[in-house]
């Protein structure tokens, strides 16, 4: 069964500061690009006397797509340590954004990775990673006398009914686990001989 695991909610971390520098790390969970952009607007308008807002992120089941940030640091010495840190602990659909308040010493190249990188750990130690399961929306649509038929297969398969309408027909979308929903669709024709109209629904999100 295909599954992932992200960050169940936002959650703010700062850890003791460097050299009089602060590092307020920001996590939260995200499905897409446009989100993640929206996500380091926000943050930026939390922490205005804020020098950098570096970040990264990764999204996706299979964490295909990710960007990171250093936001005027030197390259390399924030956002890729941050987007380490994403993948050092298995996760994707994140987003960290570690917010610098310039505390009068450089840190130096080396000092900023580890100040970047261990601010995004310890948040990401902090947040709560659920084990997420893709699912598919199925629409079922039968006549009143294939009624038994439909809800033994459901029952059976452990299919989760998110919505009934009893018209002339009897229309219901379904929840069902993306890796079973083949095995679904197959069994409501089969335990119909044909009669049901089933399909898999694009994604509403």
């Amino acid at each position: 069964m295909t599954s992932f695991k992200t960050v169940a909610a936002e959650i703010t971390y700062e850890p003791p500061k460097i050299k009089g520098s602060r590092h307020i790390a920001t996590v939260g969970p995200i499905r897409s690009e446009a989100r993640a952009r929206e996500f380091v607007a926000e943050v930026r308008t939390r922490y205005p006397p804020a020098n950098h807002h570096a970040y990264a992120w990764r999204c996706g089941r299979d964490g295909e797509s990710f960007r990171y940030s250093d936001d005027g640091e030197p390259s390399g010495s924030a956002g890729q340590p941050i987007l380490r840190q994403i993948d050092g602990h298995g996760l994707t659909n994140v987003i960290v954004v570690v917010s610098r308040i310039f505390g009068g010493t450089k840190l130096g190249v080396g000092g900023l990775v580890r100040a970047y990188g261990g601010a995004a750990s310890a948040a990401l130690d902090r947040a709560e990673v659920v084990v997420m399961v893709p699912k598919v929306r199925v629409r079922v649509e039968y006549g009143y006398g294939l009624s038994s038929a439909v809800q033994a297969t459901l029952h059976g398969r452990g299919v989760e009914v998110l919505r009934s309408d009893f018209g002339a027909s009897v229309v219901q979308v379904l929840e069902v686990v993306e890796d079973e929903s083949e095995e679904v669709v197959a069994g409501l024709r089969d335990a119909t001989a044909g009669q049901a109209s089933v399909e898999v629904l694009l994604d509403e999100s």
